[in-house]
Order: structure tokens, then C-alpha cells, then sequence
């Protein structure tokens, strides 16, 4: 055991049991997995990706590159978790990834002697040959070796939700810096959002020997943390990660809930994702200490010398005996000071000749070697030996590394601001911030105690009077700005790997080998070499990688730049990502306003998108859904009926350019419209397909109603807005989707008019309400409608569009004033029978593969105007009279079936590719012609009209013949819509 025998903050006064790799060991509340197994004595906890080297825990954080280890299993097995964030709890049960058969002897170690040739990019160059290798034999075993840990096969038992909050304040990160930036922010009575990733909010005040007002800085940190939580403006969010910066104020957030427990308590999320909207941000994380590559480097027992303090002061564990500090600056300093205290024997190996008597007197019992370096190192599951450029070798088993410290700045690029370096800091900085962001403290560079406490309250302060609040500057509490020379070393030449990435075993020979083949820029030698693309983003290897390629290429490091950053932060489930959305609740189900009414008069419903639609309406007697469907299609031919189109898009657009954008995003006239009267439209893709079909009805002079198919309803508002604001921006215009806004059916059938005019005194005369014209009216009872006369079905019709809480009034007033006439409602099934059978293109003819000409629509596309997709459209292949343009099929006889998606062949064809002439859309059976017909996209279709055609369907079973007809059925010159 290296347990202390005091200090710390776990608690004591309990012991928790815990695994890993099948072996039992015991820990404490506040432990993480990796401070548990350090007290143990367990150092391996890992082998490497690539080279399957021995690993150990190098950080204390979420920039851990090496102790990735599998938590619990079944169900919720989690590969690839950071044993440094990892909560101990009672039955943890921990298991080392990437080992075969076992941690300490795997035998995949073999491939380190095949070093050379698994250098960066021997994929490239090594799997070229022979070509037909690459699928029977390559691939195969890449795709085996790829990847850490094993994903649960079984469903996930855990919940997790999205929530949303606002705020003034957002402060990310709660060491010393975001404390002071809360208080400050939340004593001017701003709302306050404080979230860190880490289970206890302080920051590296839990894990050095500070003190702030001359009290350990850790008291200091729960007074505040007692004060904000104190406030009723104040959110603090403990074991939450900010992982990305969005538009206008946008943070996504991960809060870990219920990860520190063997399971969530019931109806406890696992993890709650947040969307956090915040007028100002305060950036406060922190830096992470960077490595130095050296021979060896990566052996378990080499690790960070301020994870070192962290171990030592919060986990109150010594992570070796004899310990090494390599350091080039006065930071490792403070490392070797608590490991003294701690019990530890300490060489201080510092790279620097001269370091202040006042840094070198505060190690008095260490030995010193000044203007030494590190080389090498030995042991072979474990560190045993350091050698030193002097050739001395230091027996120890611990060395503790101090390169210098990188801010962590990778949130304050997610809006494409560049970071830039800083030659006193010898790191990189933050550039450009996002507006409304700012940052402070380490992760802009102020790496002192005193500098950060001061930064974080004026940037706190600031943040609050941004947002509208005005307050005191803070109090500062009294801290010392602790010494923090430093003169920067990368690299440390000797035989052997010195690794740069230690999650991906990239070297400081692979980023040299990247530049001698010319992968100068950073951005491809990263691609080349993998460097800083692991799940840790290179937080400790990436300014190390860009020293040794500067070096490699003859650059200096600002001259060769830097990569960006991207969200996501840390790793994020798709658990959290998803939160509720799974299985039935993976989008709404939405339901139109006459979904209850429609329920209790006996409809079926369907799917269709998003929405539940009725399709079709049962009565006693019927023996099946064709009973059903026959007699509501045959009652709207006959009589009347009326069906929930509520479902449509609907979207008003509205100013005074209103009509010159409609020009632009309908490929036939829309200007031309005159008020009152309706035209049917056509959109084009920008790459002259069809986009969508539907009306346009101009209500006033500046003000239209635009109806869309249900499907693509929010494609055609995206398409919209698309076209004004990037090709159009100086047009006056809005547009508002009104969906929602109304409830509509298709009143449809000879008596439709009678009915109507049973249920309003508006004129409804063909003078007064012609074809294709629209008006206002109220119903019997007052309610507000808009009457539009069009038809879908082939019959005399009209659209009725009401508020939707008078939606079930307007569905019992008709039922009301048709019952003289017979009327009846109808679903989807009886609306898809009577657009066959008059043959309108819906979903299945506009499937993003068509054209106007394709669907007959071709006059439609006006020559006076310029049109979205209009250039597009003359395309050579998109006039190519073999298109396959839409007709119709006739059944040869009342037995023959007709099915979608059956491929049409010439009479005798044998069924093949080549002999493909196209396909059927939509089939059904038409009560009124008493046998089957279908749509259909045929090569060359208008000139096999009268002539018979192959309809095979070798998934179904089906084949036959049928005859190509004229795809209107019914009422081919529209008497009865115009009646």
C-alpha cells in the first residue's frame, strides 16, 4: 500500500471494495479508480494502442492519454473510461483493455519489435499490394486490431434526459479562477451557471498545498462553493462538461448523474445532457502540464509531476518511493516539496544550469542535478531505472515530469478562433474568442495563484455588467504568486521511442519521418501521424509535436501553427446525445386536431412521417380495411366525404416582396396571381429535380398561403429561408410556418357544394368561389375559416382550414349538414385511391429523382422568369427523351395485382439491369373501374400508351402483364372538379 497515513480528502472513515482485472482491493469515498489502484500499488494498468506497450497512470484528469479501462459489464459495459475520472464505488468492477491473454503478458507486445516497420503511415504504403488482398485478407485484420475496449451488445437499461437552462453567467471551469468569476459574477445578482467536469468543485486548489488568507485553498474553495450555493440565481454543476461552444450563446454540457454509482436510483437519469444559453461566458479551465519526450517516456511510473501533487494532497497516496522530478522550470519544484513531505527520496533533475537559491532552498533535502536530462528509462512492466544524459542511472519508481503547462483552450475555438503562441509563456494562447466570450486565468496564460483569483473576479465582474448587472468589484482574498520560471524543453534525443501521443504511440521519430515526406503542415502531418486525435485531443502531446516538427522542418513554432479544436471536448455517449429519443420516443408523435374525433368514430391510424393519420374509417359489417377503403372512395365519387388534411405544410409568407421570392422559389409564375385566387406550384431542387409540389394562394396583395406535402413540409421551410437569405437577403419578406396553426379537411364529392353552403351564408357559387379561388368566411357557431376551393381527388372540393380548437366543431357540423347527403369520412387509403385514379404525383413520383417534364409538368416551368434550378434543369440528361416519365397501368384482368416498387420489362424481357424500363410508384385497387391500377415511371412512357408492359416484382413473387395507359383514370378533362 502507499497510502498516507494523512492528509487528503477521502474519507477514511469508509472503505469501498472494488475490482480490476478480477483482482480485489479496497479504496475510499473520494478515490477515483486510478488514485485507488496507485494506493494499491498497481502501476499497469494499460498496453499501449498500436505497440501494445506497458502503460501506467500518467494524468488526474480528463487529459489521462493512458489508463483507459472498461467499467462493469452485460448491459452497461463502458470501454474506454479514464480511470482518472472514474468514482470509486462499492463493487466497481474495472478491466484492462487492448491485452491478450493477459495485462501482464500480452502477446500482441511482439509488434514493438516490428517498430520500424509500424512506423506513421505504414498502412499507406504497406497494404497497396497485391490488390486483391485488400478485401479478403488487409482489411479484415485492420478492422480486428482497430479499436480499445467492447462496446455492450445488449440495450442499454439506463435513461437519460436533455435539459435546458439560461443564464447571464456561464463560468466553465471551477478552480480558483472560476470561483472568483462566480462570486464575483453572482453577487451582482446575475443568474450563474458554474459547471465542471470534475465530482468536487475546486480545481487544482483540492490538489496542491496552497493556501489562500493563510488557510489551506481548499477551505477557501467551499466557503465560495457554500456562498454560491446559498444564492437562489446560482447553478452549480459538479461532474458536468462543458464540451462545446455554439452560436448566439449556445453551450452544450454533459452531466455525468448517475456514472458514480453502481446503478442510477430508480427514475435517476445515468446522464443528463444540457443546452445552456448564456449571454456571457467566462472560460476558467485551467491548464493541463505537458510531457517532454524522452527515451522510454511512457513506462508506467512515469507521470505528470503535477498529477503527482494531485495524488499526494487530495488522495492522500505517494505514487512511488523513490522518485525522480524531471523538470524545466520551478513548478517541478513544488512536486518535489510534497513528495518530500511526504516520506518520498527525491533527485530534482531541473534542465536549467542556474535556478533561483529561493526555489532550490525549498527542496533542501533532495538531491540536485542542474543542467541535467533525462534520457532513458528501465523496467519492464514498470519503471526501475532513470538514466541521465551523464549516463548515470538513478534507481527509482517514480518519475515526475514538468515540461510547462498548455492552457486549456480548446472551447475558445470551437467558433474557428486560431490560438496564437506566447513566447514568455512558451504555449499557446487563445485567440480571437467567440463575442460574449471570454477567458481568464490559467487557460489564458496567468498560471500564478494570486493572478488567476484576480483575472477570474474581473472577468466575473465584467461578464455580470455585460449581461445587464452591476455589482462591487471582489474582495480578493491574500495568495502568493508561487514561482513559475520556465525554460522550455520538448525533447530530449537518445535511443529508443520517445513518445509524443502516448494514446496513439506516435513518436518523435514518426512526426520527423512526416516532415522528410513532406507533411510540413500541421494539419497534415496530424493526419499523417495521428497525432492529437485520440479521445483526449492531444492535451499533452500536441504542443510537444509541434516543437518537433518546427525543429524538423526549420521553423519556429509559431511559424508552423497550430491545428483547431472541434466539439466535442471529451468523449460524449449517444446515450446522453439522444437523451429520451429512443424506440417509440426517437421523434414526437404528433397528432392532428381531429385525432380524438377521428378515434371515436372508428378510424384506423398510420404512421405517415411524424404524424398519426386515420386511413381509413370502420363500420359493422365490413369484413377487412378493403371494405372499408372501397366504400369510403366510392361515397366520395357518388356523394361526399371529407378527409383530415391537416398534416400538409403550411407556411405564410408575407411583405411586400413576398411575390418576387415566391417567383423565385416556384419554377412556374406566382407574381401573376391575383388575390383571392389559388395556383398550383412547383418547386425545383437547385439541381432541377423536383423539390416538392403543392398551392399557393395569394390572400392579399402582399400575403400568401403556401401548402406543402406532409413530408416534405420542413424541407420546403429550410428551402425557403435558404433562398432568402443567401440568394435574396435584400428582399422584404418573412415567412412563418402555420402547420400547427390550422386544422384542415378536404371536403370532397358532387354534393361537397350543398354541404358547404349548408354550414355558412358565404356565396359559394361558381361565379363567386370558381375553381382554384379561396376566401374567408364563418361557419355556423362562429367559427373563423378559410374556404379553399381545389381538389386533389377529382371531384368538386374544397379545403376548409379552421383554428384547431375548432377542428372537432367543424368535423360534427359537417357531419351535421352532409347527413342529407350521405356523408361520410374518409382516410388515407380512400385520399391515395382517389389521387391514383386521377393520376396526381405524390410521394412516391416525387422522390427526388424526377423532373417537371418526368411528371408531365414540364409547361409548367415559365420562360419569362429566372427560377430556383432552372439552369439545372436543361441539363442534356435531364432532357433525354428515354427519361422515365410517369403513366399509368391498367390491370389485364380483376384478379391481377399491381405492386409499388415492381420493375417494368419489356413483354418477354428477361429481368435484368440492363432491361430495366423503370418502375411501378403507387398500386391499388379502384372500386370504380372495378380492377387494379397503378402509377408508374417508364422509359419512354407516353409512346408506349394502349401498349402492354412486364410488371415484375421477384421479391413478392409477381409477374404479369399490364397495359400502359394515360395516368388520369377519371374525368380526364376535370368536368367534375370544376362542376
Amino acid at each position: 500500500m502507499t497510502r498516507l497515513a494523512q492528509s487528503g480528502l477521502i474519507d477514511r472513515t469508509q472503505s469501498l471494495s472494488f475490482s480490476f482485472d478480477g483482482r480485489r482491493y479496497t479504496g475510499h469515498p473520494g478515490d477515483t479508480l486510478a488514485s485507488a489502484l496507485l494506493a494499491n500499488g498497481v502501476r499497469l494498468v494499460g498496453r499501449s494502442f498500436k505497440y501494445h506497450r506497458p502503460r501506467g497512470i500518467f494524468g488526474i484528469g480528463s487529459e489521462e492519454p493512458n489508463a483507459l479501462v472498461e467499467l462493469r459489464g452485460g448491459a452497461r459495459r463502458e470501454p474506454n473510461t479514464r480511470a482518472t475520472t472514474a468514482e470509486l464505488f462499492e463493487g466497481l468492477a474495472a478491466t484492462s483493455q487492448n491485452r491478450w491473454p493477459s495485462l501482464g503478458f500480452d502477446v500482441m507486445a511482439v509488434n514493438g519489435l516490428f517498430g520500424p516497420v509500424l512506423s506513421a503511415g505504414f498502412y499507406y504504403k504497406t497494404f497497396m499490394w497485391p490488390a486483391a488482398f485488400w478485401e479478403k485478407l488487409y482489411e479484415p485484420l485492420i478492422r480486428r486490431a482497430a479499436g480499445l475496449g467492447r462496446a455492450p451488445e445488449a440495450s442499454d437499461p439506463d435513461s437519460y434526459e436533455r435539459m435546458h437552462i439560461h443564464c447571464d453567467v456561464l463560468v466553465v471551469g471551477a478552480g480558483p479562477t472560476g470561483l472568483a468569476a462566480a462570486l464575483a459574477a453572482a453577487r451582482t445578482g446575475a443568474r450563474v451557471v458554474l459547471a465542471d467536469e470534475d465530482s468536487r468543485i475546486g480545481g487544482r486548489l483540492l490538489q496542491d498545498r496552497q493556501e489562500i488568507d493563510g488557510a489551506p485553498a481548499a477551505l477557501w474553495a467551499d466557503r465560495v462553493v457554500a456562498e454560491l450555493a446559498s444564492l437562489p440565481d446560482v447553478t452549480l454543476l459538479p461532474r458536468t462538461t462543458v464540451f462545446g461552444v455554439f452560436d448566439d450563446g449556445v453551450h452544450a454540457a454533459v452531466e455525468r448523474v448517475a456514472d458514480h454509482l453502481a446503478e442510477p436510483a430508480p427514475g435517476q437519469p445515468r446522464q443528463r445532457a444540457w443546452t445552456i444559453v448564456a449571454r456571457r461566458t467566462v472560460l476558467a479551465a485551467g491548464a493541463v502540464e505537458r510531457p517532454i519526450a524522452f527515451s522510454g517516456n511512457d513506462r508506467p511510473g512515469v507521470m505528470s509531476a503535477a498529477a503527482t501533487r494531485g495524488y499526494l494532497n487530495r488522495y492522500a497516496t505517494l505514487p512511488g518511493q523513490r522518485a525522480v522530478v524531471f523538470t524545466a522550470g520551478d513548478d517541478g519544484w513544488r512536486t518535489a516539496v510534497d513528495l518530500l513531505a511526504s516520506g518520498a527520496e527525491v533527485t530534482v533533475v531541473d534542465t536549467r544550469a542556474e535556478v533561483a537559491p529561493a526555489v532550490a532552498a525549498t527542496a533542501q533535502r533532495a538531491r540536485k542535478v542542474l543542467g541535467g536530462r533525462v534520457t532513458g528509462t528501465k523496467g519492464r512492466l514498470g519503471l526501475s531505472t532513470v538514466q541521465l544524459g551523464t549516463g548515470e542511472r538513478i534507481a527509482a519508481d517514480l518519475l515526475a515530469v514538468a515540461g510547462g503547462w498548455n492552457p486549456t483552450l480548446h472551447l475558445s475555438s470551437h467558433h474557428g478562433g486560431r490560438p496564437r503562441w506566447d513566447a514568455a509563456l512558451h504555449a499557446f494562447v487563445p485567440g480571437q474568442a467567440p463575442p460574449g466570450f471570454s477567458v481568464a486565468g490559467a487557460a489564458a496564460g496567468r498560471m500564478t495563484l494570486a493572478a488567476c483569483l484576480a483575472d477570474g473576479a474581473a472577468a466575473g465582474l465584467q461578464a455580470a455588467r455585460d449581461a445587464g448587472h452591476d455589482g462591487q468589484p471582489l474582495a480578493l482574498p491574500r495568495a502568493d504568486d508561487e514561482p513559475s520560471a520556465l525554460a522550455p524543453i520538448f525533447h530530449v534525443r537518445g535511443a529508443g521511442k520517445a513518445f509524443v501521443d502516448f494514446q496513439h504511440d506516435v513518436t518523435a521519430d514518426d512526426i520527423a519521418l512526416a516532415a522528410r515526406e513532406g507533411f510540413r503542415s500541421v494539419e497534415h502531418a496530424k493526419r499523417y501521424t495521428t497525432l492529437g486525435m485520440a479521445t483526449d485531443q492531444g492535451r499533452t502531446a500536441n504542443v510537444v509535436g509541434l516543437a518537433i516538427l518546427a525543429e524538423a522542418t526549420g521553423r519556429t513554432i509559431p511559424e508552423t501553427g497550430t491545428t483547431m479544436f472541434r466539439p466535442p471536448y471529451t468523449p460524449v455517449t449517444m446515450g446522453a446525445m439522444a437523451g429520451h429519443m429512443t424506440g417509440r420516443e426517437f421523434r414526437p408523435t404528433r397528432r392532428t386536431p381531429l385525432h380524438g374525433w377521428s378515434a371515436r368514430h372508428g378510424a384506423s391510424f398510420v404512421e405517415s412521417g411524424a404524424w398519426l393519420r386515420a386511413e381509413w374509417f370502420s363500420r359493422p359489417g365490413e369484413k377487412g380495411w378493403r371494405d372499408s377503403v372501397d366504400r369510403e372512395v366510392l361515397n366520395v365519387r357518388a356523394n361526399v366525404g371529407f378527409c383530415d388534411v391537416s398534416t400538409l405544410g403550411k407556411i405564410e409568407v408575407v411583405g411586400p416582396a413576398a411575390a418576387a421570392l415566391l417567383d423565385l422559389v416556384y419554377a412556374n409564375d406566382i407574381s401573376t396571381l391575383k388575390p383571392g385566387r389559388i395556383r398550383y406550384g412547383v418547386m425545383l431542387r437547385e439541381d432541377g429535380f423536383v423539390m416538392d409540389d403543392g398551392t399557393c394562394a395569394r390572400l392579399s396583395e402582399h400575403r400568401f398561403f403556401l401548402t406543402t406535402t406532409t413530408a416534405n413540409a420542413a424541407r420546403v421551410m429550410q428551402h425557403l429561408e435558404y433562398c432568402h437569405q443567401v440568394l435574396r437577403p435584400e428582399l422584404d419578406v418573412a415567412m412563418l410556418s402555420t402547420t400547427d396553426a390550422w386544422a384542415q379537411v378536404a371536403l370532397a364529392g358532387p354534393r361537397a357544394r350543398d354541404v358547404l353552403a349548408a354550414t355558412t351564408d358565404a356565396d359559394l357559387s361558381n361565379a363567386a368561389l370558381p375553381h382554384m379561388a379561396c376566401t374567408e368566411a364563418t361557419l355556423r357557431g362562429g367559427i373563423p375559416a378559410r374556404l379553399y376551393r381545389l381538389s386533389f381527388s377529382g371531384e368538386l372540393a374544397y379545403e376548409i382550414g379552421v383554428p384547431p380548437d375548432h377542428a372537432e366543431s367543424l368535423a360534427d357540423l359537417l357531419m351535421q349538414a352532409g347527413a342529407p347527403h350521405g356523408i361520410a369520412p374518409y382516410g388515407t387509403e380512400a385520399l391515395g385511391v382517389l389521387r391514383i385514379e386521377k393520376g396526381h404525383a405524390a410521394g412516391g413520383e416525387l422522390n427526388g429523382q424526377t423532373t417537371a417534364a418526368d411528371l408531365g409538368l414540364g409547361r409548367m416551368l415559365s420562360k419569362r422568369k429566372d427560377f430556383c434550378g432552372r439552369v439545372m434543369a436543361q441539363r442534356p440528361a435531364l432532357l433525354d427523351p428515354a427519361r422515365p416519365v410517369l403513366v399509368g397501368l391498367r390491370a389485364l384482368d380483376p384478379a391481377q395485382v399491381l405492386r409499388a416498387g415492381s420493375h417494368l420489362l419489356a413483354p418477354g424481357a428477361a429481368p435484368t439491369t440492363e432491361n430495366d424500363l423503370g418502375h411501378v410508384t403507387a398500386a391499388c385497387w379502384s372500386p370504380h373501374l372495378g380492377h387494379m391500377i397503378g402509377l408508374a415511371l417508364l422509359s419512354g412512357g407516353r409512346e408506349r400508351i394502349g401498349t402492354r408492359i412486364r410488371v415484375h416484382d421477384p421479391l413478392r413473387g409477381g409477374d404479369g402483364e399490364a397495359e400502359v395507359a394515360h395516368p388520369v383514370f377519371i374525368d380526364p378533362d376535370g368536368l367534375r372538379t370544376r362542376g
